[in-house]
């Protein structure tokens, strides 16, 4: 059944898409193979792209192929030889004004596990990144402004460094203390705006310019506070606490996810497995059905 559907198909290409240059395709292991990769391929590049602002155009390329099988079908040999002579400006075009995408794609394929278990780069990746002091005065000033609505950002780095982004700020270098981050964060200060970044012991700038996420899945009602979470955790394995200064909900983000309306004792948990070195965004995404249970669980609770 396979081999005439494959049958029906190679004759449709010869007839019609005769302009195209195709692979020589036998039907053996090899090709099967082949097709089983580039079907995973496809799909997760799908994936990708309908969590960016390119998905738009793919379904403006998708309505352009249709015409142009159309054109094939009734045998249009002009607007085939014009297709076939823009086809290579066209991918360059969508190479250039995607760049952003595209770089944001091979930053997380960096960050995939089966890559860094592979080249070790990081030596000391056992020991602890903080204290187990940092992780409560960071929790306590979470949730004390958390009580009274006050807006924060707070980017804890990881692994990949966040230099570019810390150059953006004002450094500091101060050891992390739950009465400074209330003070950072306080309305009408001059350092309120912006995220800080956290190095281990440390907040090593603040007022920074985070990027700001594109992703269309993200709800209408989140600001650029949450975005600027999201767009980090995008491009980096950091985890970033958010602070809703118009609710006073706790979120967190990590590996292009928000996770909204989290608790103390849960956001204790998660700093303490970045403490320990224990926590990547592949395995954080692993546990991201339980976390969503959680979350739900707390809105029922809230009454959201």
């Amino acid at each position: 059944m396979i081999q005439d559907l494959f049958a029906i198909l190679n004759s449709f290409a010869s007839k019609y898409l005769f302009w195209i240059e195709r692979p020589n395709f036998n039907f053996n292991k090899i090709d099967i193979a082949e097709i089983i990769i580039i079907s995973f391929l496809i799909y997760n590049v799908l994936v990708w792209v309908k969590q960016t602002r390119a998905w738009n155009l793919l379904k403006g390329i998708i309505v352009v192929l249709i015409f142009i099988m159309v054109c094939a079908m009734f045998q249009m040999n002009t607007i085939l030889w014009m297709a076939g002579k823009t086809i290579n400006v066209a991918v360059i075009a969508i190479i250039i004004v995607f760049q952003p995408e595209l770089r944001r794609a091979l930053e997380q394929l960096g960050q995939r596990n089966y890559i860094t278990s592979l080249f070790s780069f990081d030596s000391q990746k056992n020991q602890e990144r903080f204290s187990e002091r940092v992780t409560n005065e960071i929790v306590k000033a979470t949730y004390e402004m958390a009580k009274v609505k006050t807006g924060a950002l707070i980017v804890i780095e990881q692994d990949v460094s966040l230099g570019e982004y810390e150059r953006t700020g004002i450094a500091l270098d101060s050891l992390v203390s739950s009465q400074l981050l209330i003070n950072i964060f306080e309305h009408n200060t001059p350092l309120h705006d912006g995220a800080i970044i956290v190095r281990g012991e440390r907040i090593v700038s603040a007022t920074c310019y985070l990027p700001l996420s594109d992703n269309m899945g993200l709800s209408k009602e989140l600001g650029t506070r949450h975005r600027a979470a999201v767009g980090i955790s995008e491009v980096c394995d950091a985890l970033t606490i958010v602070v809703s200064e118009e609710t006073g909900n706790v979120s967190i983000a990590i590996g292009g996810e928000l996770y909204r309306n989290v608790d103390a004792e849960y956001l204790k948990g998660k700093l303490n497995f970045i403490r320990k070195g224990a926590m990547d965004v592949a395995r954080f995404r692993i546990w991201k059905r339980r976390m969503r249970r959680h979350v739900q669980k707390n809105d029922e609770t809230s009454g959201e």
